[in-house]
């Protein structure tokens, strides 16, 4: 019964029966288009294989992409951190320096005024010890 069907949908192929002497132009169209499905199935799906993995990989370089933006903003907001407080310590030594050098311009000042204290009572005593004698 199958082979009957076979011969009704193939026409004679001498391949599959003994009494055939030729293969009919229709069986072997019809065997034709069935070899070029199974080939097109073969290279279809070789096609899908090979697009499947290189989108695997792309989506792999993606994501590793992402991570590396994403350390990328951490160390940035890090550096930001950090010069703000760079920035403050700065501040902070300046307005100590600003600090230390008022003390020094009043020591500065303060020597003067001693030192003119002196000299004036130096003088003083000396116009003094000029009248007694």
């Amino acid at each position: 019964m199958l082979q009957n069907l076979l011969l009704v949908t193939w026409g004679c192929i001498p391949e599959l029966t003994k009494d055939c002497q030729d293969m009919t132009n229709a069986s072997s169209t019809f065997l034709g288009i069935a070899i070029g499905a199974v080939i097109g199935g073969i290279i279809s799906w070789w096609i899908y294989n090979r697009q499947k993995k290189i989108t695997e990989k792309q989506d792999l370089t993606l994501t590793h992409i992402m991570e590396l933006n994403e350390r990328h903003d951490r160390i940035l907001k890090r550096l930001e951190e950090s010069d703000k407080r760079h920035d403050s310590t700065l501040n902070a030594i300046l307005d100590i320096n600003s600090k230390i050098e008022h003390i020094i311009e009043r020591q500065d000042k303060l020597q003067k005024s001693i030192q003119t204290n002196i000299s004036s009572k130096d003088n003083n005593t000396e116009r003094l010890d000029r009248e007694q004698q």
